[in-house]
């Protein structure tokens, strides 16, 4: 039939005994069918090879054949459900065999029986089922009828209590599951068993909510205010996480305040967080914990502080944690204390999870604060660590890895030493060859931060041709490694030597530059004008630039100012046509060009302080006197109006506008400004690239 899955036992293996058992089945008086199952239910306890006989002989369409019929009894059908659990207990391709044979829908048929017994024998088997990673959850969405009346046995027994939520926290994968449970009761259905005297009940409803609330502000907002037994969610979950509780209700409870601290249902600074949570996870990550304990506590602490400075402060001082966190990366050593060879072998097998962890923890507590990073590039051997880490063999501790020295790359005191005396930038130079887009992200990320003036490995990095590289992140479908690209190009451009600048333009090409000033993220936009301010900055380069590519350059500055475009889009605009009329040749390119004349002079009539400051710059750099032909320009910008508009300008509110436009009308002043764009300007164009 169709459900045999002849992998990994042959027929030739299979036994008279597991013949007999299945022929029993079919036996036409139905209480030698009952004893059948019933002595095939002891056979199958423990005995894996047995099971996979009795999948591949059929047994499995034969138990649910029985368990289907009307005529069958309530005795019958109950141990059928039995078997089947017995044998979903076995290997991923005994659940592979059961669920090909259509398990799943038969046993939530068997739901609507009204016999207990038998209900609480489906759901034993169905959680079975569902628990197994080989099992498609959406299984259990396909009738819509299935989740309300699950949610209407949960008060039945508490066995369909722990099988229900069980079932629930592990289907509940995706933000559409979420909504699906939350718009069936199940907040006001599960929040009473929280207080259940079984703590198998308390524990599957503690993990429903983890799943339920996790990165959704509905849930989060609904749960802040239930009231369980008249005290307040929160503080039954506060409750669980004291010390007297199992390792698991803390940890998990944990992730419930957490979830909602990050979900905006509870202030980070809240006392629940600030002297329950974070003192719980941080508690969680000691070498006293089991390993995926110190893995669950730790990612789940990482995440609880990622944007919140405060709590990265108080968690860097709690318990010693930067130092503790060390300990992630010496276990499982020779020497552990583990007596328990099985555990060892799990924990070999799992170590990298703890580096893994480690690495995400050092970046959440790094991400803001200086002196956290430099307790943390402090700590034994980490930049080696680091280091290492991004050529480990799995991609989970490579990202990890990788993201632990973009947040220490924030810090510029960071990027002059340990980054430089560990030559960081040649393992993430290799990590860039060829890595799945989530680990180029981060990766390009931090090379934006390596490729800033002031740090030492700028030149190393252009030595080594990362030009052709980062142009072609450019082209990447992914919006993250377009800008990624763009912006480390930016960086690089900065006060760069025409040679440099040169070798971007040419590896670059005219026409993705021109593509990307027209990309419909706006973020990309932002970084390829960047670029091409820094590209046009001091005088020879920016006659140079715009003598090879005046023409499109101008066609592109008139399509962003004349498009549906952000102010800051379009002030950036603005500068970049500042910087052309700094130029000696170059601002010839703007005189000659009425529609752009008109479009400066509409922008210095604008709204927008910003604008209007941006455009003020263009005139004054036209209008300078101590240059060739200032005179003529001087009188076409004084016929067409501009003079007049800067006099009404020299009494605008904004004094920024004010001394410009007073600075520009008295002309016999230097009056000539070009920008390069990079962390901060004179404009605060710039987005602060450290700590991107």
């Amino acid at each position: 039939t169709k459900c045999v899955h002849l992998s990994p036992v042959s027929l030739s293996e299979v036994t008279a005994t597991s013949r007999h058992y299945v022929d029993r089945l079919f036996d036409p008086d139905p209480q030698k069918v009952l004893q059948g199952v019933i002595d095939m239910k002891n056979a199958v306890i423990g005995n894996n090879k047995q099971k996979a006989n009795l999948i591949v002989l059929g047994a499995v369409p034969r138990l649910l054949y029985l368990l289907q019929q009307g005529s069958s009894s309530s005795e019958l059908r109950a141990e059928c459900a039995v078997v089947l659990g017995s044998l979903a207990m076995g290997t991923e391709n005994n659940i592979k065999s059961l669920v090909d044979c259509h398990i799943i829908p038969a046993l939530l048929q068997g739901l609507l029986c009204p016999d207990l017994i038998f209900i609480e024998a489906c759901l034993r088997c169905l959680r079975t089922v569902f628990i197994s990673p080989v099992t498609p959850v959406q299984l259990l969405y396909t009738d819509p009828t299935v989740i309300p009346h699950l949610m209407s046995l949960l008060c039945r027994s508490q066995r369909t209590q722990e099988y229900i939520t069980q079932i629930f926290s592990h289907c509940c994968k995706t933000p559409e599951h979420q909504t699906v449970l939350f718009n069936h009761g199940a907040i006001q259905n599960i929040a009473p068993l929280l207080i259940s005297p079984s703590y198998k009940v308390r524990m599957q409803a503690l993990k429903c909510f983890s799943v339920l609330a996790y990165e959704n502000t509905q849930v989060s907002m609904t749960l802040v205010n239930v009231l369980v037994d008249e005290e307040l969610l929160s503080q039954v979950f506060v409750r669980m996480m004291q010390r007297d509780q199992p390792i698991d209700m803390q940890l998990t409870a944990a992730k419930c305040l957490t979830y909602m601290c990050r979900a905006g249902a509870i202030r980070t600074d809240d006392s629940c967080i600030v002297l329950k949570t974070l003192p719980c996870l941080v508690r969680m990550c000691s070498k006293e914990r089991l390993l995926e304990e110190r893995v669950e506590g730790a990612e789940t602490l990482a995440y609880l502080m990622e944007p919140d400075v405060e709590l990265q402060r108080i968690a860097s001082v709690t318990d010693h944690l930067v130092a503790m966190l060390a300990d992630y990366f010496k276990y499982p050593s020779s020497v552990s204390a583990i007596t328990d060879i099985k555990r060892l072998d799990h924990d070999l097998k799992h170590a990298h999870e703890l580096r893994q962890a480690a690495f995400k923890l050092y970046a959440s507590l790094g991400s803001n604060d200086e002196d956290i990073r430099k307790k943390i590039t402090e700590t034994e051997n980490m930049m080696d660590r680091i280091v290492s880490g991004l050529s480990e063999s799995s991609v989970k501790v490579r990202l990890a890895a990788v993201r632990c020295l973009h947040s220490l790359s924030r810090s510029v005191q960071q990027l002059r030493t340990s980054f430089h005396d560990h030559a960081v930038w040649k393992p993430l130079m290799k990590l860039l060859q060829n890595a799945p887009d989530e680990v180029l992200v981060m990766a390009s990320s931090t090379l934006c931060n390596l490729l800033l003036e002031f740090s030492p490995s700028k030149e190393p990095i252009l030595e080594s041709g990362v030009i052709e590289l980062l142009c072609s992140l450019t082209q990447s479908d992914s919006p993250a490694l377009r800008v990624n690209g763009i912006w480390a190009l930016m960086n690089m451009a900065f006060q760069a030597d025409q040679k440099v600048k040169g070798e971007i333009v040419r590896a670059l090409g005219t026409e993705q530059l021109f593509r990307l000033l027209s990309d419909p993220d706006s973020n990309v936009l932002m970084k390829t004008l960047g670029l091409l301010r820094n590209l046009l900055s001091t005088r020879p380069h920016i006659d140079q630039v715009m003598s090879s590519h005046g023409k499109q350059i101008m066609q592109a500055v008139t399509l962003i100012l004349e498009g549906e475009h952000s102010i800051e889009v379009k002030e950036q605009t603005l500068c970049i046509l500042a910087n052309i009329a700094d130029g000696n040749t170059a601002k010839e390119l703007i005189m000659t060009n009425d529609d752009i004349l008109q479009k400066i002079k509409y922008y210095m009539a604008h709204s927008n302080v910003k604008l209007q400051l941006a455009a003020t710059f263009c005139i004054s750099n036209l209008i300078w006197n101590e240059e060739d032909g200032s005179q003529e320009r001087q009188d076409k910008l004084r016929e067409l109006g501009f003079v007049d508009i800067l006099h009404k300008l020299t009494q605008a509110s904004d004094p920024n506008l004010c001394d410009r436009s007073d600075t520009a009308t008295h002309t016999s002043l230097p009056l000539s400004f070009s920008f390069s764009l990079h962390k901060t300007d004179a404009h605060k164009h710039a987005h602060c690239v450290v700590g991107y």
